[in-house]
């Protein structure tokens, strides 16, 4: 005879055999291979928790209604559509053949056009670009628009509240996003003392169980956005925070100050977004000036996120190293790659393209390092170099391809933002940009340790197997 326990262990057999048969079928579904197969591990060992977590995270997709705000928004960026393609400064640039595929390609995926006469201007001083930021805010005659993933109630976070605030008594409209999650510890200081100085601020993607449009905690705006009067812009890896956020590390970042006729496109960035958070729109053509032209950098703005299925920056990263042929340097926090990247970058050395990793040396995320940790053999057999960045925590985030090609952003080389988070990147063609940035980037070299592929051997068996499992969960980091 079967008894009572007997038909409960039957009935949790079979609902588990039920979800692995289930989860084989439904988890490859428009996934990569690598993000399946470390669902179906998951699933395999603990098929009822991963299901719960499938159910909670498992599409990088936003709810319907917000689906729904999304699809409404070329008519809320027509006037800044109609601004751009009506500037006589606005104009369409004649580039190289080399460069014209990529440009339409971020066209394609963003859909903002490569537009000349920018001037753009990096800044890796930590106090500096903070400095900056607040002398322009203390300039603004209009408006001031800041979109950032986290915004602290800190030394430095509070200098630029100040500085809002005496915009504000000016008649400056500002405006001010942060994201729910990422600032989630300030977030109620720091909004309370925005909103007391007469400035409008809005949390994004707000997360809770009872909210009616909750967002998920998983998909985060991740952007650094400043964009100044509609004439001056900021981009980059760097917060409103303190360079010692974290007890202990000290970042080092890389802004991108702009001027110029792209501003326009930060700008309809930060409207989009604000779009998609208040449900305001911001169309008045004021917003959209004609800025004229303040050098000769043709530059273009890329935005990515779930919001744009189809606007990978990761699809960029790929198409820009496939198409290199000398010599590409990539920096980055986090180095969590796809198949495609890592494939590319692996054949890129292979046909002889100089290739450097900037890496840090120190860490904030133990998992995400062990996962990194995973790709440098492959890469250092390759003939990838790998540069350790010592002294700091190094959290700039960019690119150059060649002497042509320059990105600066807020977008990782990891799995989650090439698929979970809103970024924003900034491309330059120009090599008088390129050469700016090499200039940062040979700083990083003569401050750093070289990885040696027979020295990175050496290390023992279990951090290996460590970073093999960590690796496997890489696509749900």
């Amino acid at each position: 005879m079967i008894g009572n326990g007997d038909v409960w262990a039957i009935a949790y057999l079979s609902v588990e055999w039920a979800i692995r048969l289930v989860m084989v079928v439904v988890v490859p579904l428009r996934r990569s291979a690598e993000a399946s197969r470390s669902w179906l591990l998951l699933v395999f060992f603990l098929p009822i928790p991963a299901l719960l977590i499938y159910l909670l995270i498992g599409r990088p997709t936003y709810p319907a209604w917000r689906r729904r705000r999304f699809g409404r928004l070329n008519a809320v960026l027509s006037a800044a559509s109609k601004e751009i393609r009506h500037s006589q400064f606005c104009r369409r640039p004649d580039l190289p053949a080399n460069l014209e595929g990529p440009a339409a390609l971020i066209e394609k995926l963003g859909h903002f056009p490569a537009l000349s006469g920018n001037e753009i201007e990096f800044v890796s001083d930590y106090g500096e670009a903070i400095d900056r930021l607040i002398t322009d805010i203390d300039g603004a005659r209009e408006t001031v628009h800041l979109m950032f993933y986290i915004f602290v109630d800190d030394e430095t976070g509070r200098r630029v509240i100040d500085a809002l605030d005496r915009a504000a008594r000016r008649g400056v409209k500002c405006r001010v996003l942060i994201d729910a999650i990422g600032s989630r510890r300030w977030a109620g200081p720091v909004s309370a003392q925005l909103a007391a100085a007469g400035v409008q601020v809005q949390l994004a993607l707000e997360v809770g169980i009872f909210r009616r449009r909750s967002a998920r905690a998983d998909l985060r705006n991740h952007r650094k956005i400043a964009v100044v009067d509609s004439r001056i812009g900021y981009v980059g890896s760097q917060n409103i925070t303190n360079a010692e956020f974290r007890s202990g590390l000290i970042n080092e970042e890389l802004v991108a100050r702009v001027v110029g006729p792209v501003i326009a496109e930060l700008q309809a960035v930060f409207v989009a977004d604000w779009y998609m958070e208040t449900g305001e729109k911001l169309d008045a053509p004021a917003l959209f000036p004609h800025n004229a032209p303040g050098a000769k950098v043709v530059a273009q703005v890329l935005a990515s996120g779930p919001d744009h299925p189809d606007a990978g920056i990761g699809h960029l990263m790929v198409a820009l190293v496939h198409g290199a042929n000398e010599r590409i340097v990539l920096t980055t926090p986090y180095f969590v790659p796809d198949e495609a990247l890592l494939q590319a970058l692996k054949i890129a050395a292979l046909r002889g393209v100089e290739v450097h990793l900037v890496v840090s040396s120190l860490v904030d995320q133990v998992l995400v390092s062990w996962a990194q940790r995973s790709y440098y053999a492959e890469l250092l057999t390759a003939g990838v170099r790998i540069h350790l960045y010592e002294g700091r925590f190094l959290h700039a985030k960019h690119v150059t391809f060649d002497d042509d090609i320059a990105l600066v952003g807020s977008s990782n080389l990891d799995i989650r933002s090439f698929v979970l988070n809103a970024e924003i990147s900034l491309v330059a063609f120009a090599p008088k940009v390129v050469d700016q940035l090499r200039r940062v980037q040979d700083r990083y070299f003569a401050t750093s340790t070289d990885l040696k592929l027979d020295i990175w051997e050496t290390r023992s068996v279990f951090r290996k197997i460590g970073e093999n499992i960590a690796r496997l969960a890489s696509p749900l980091l």
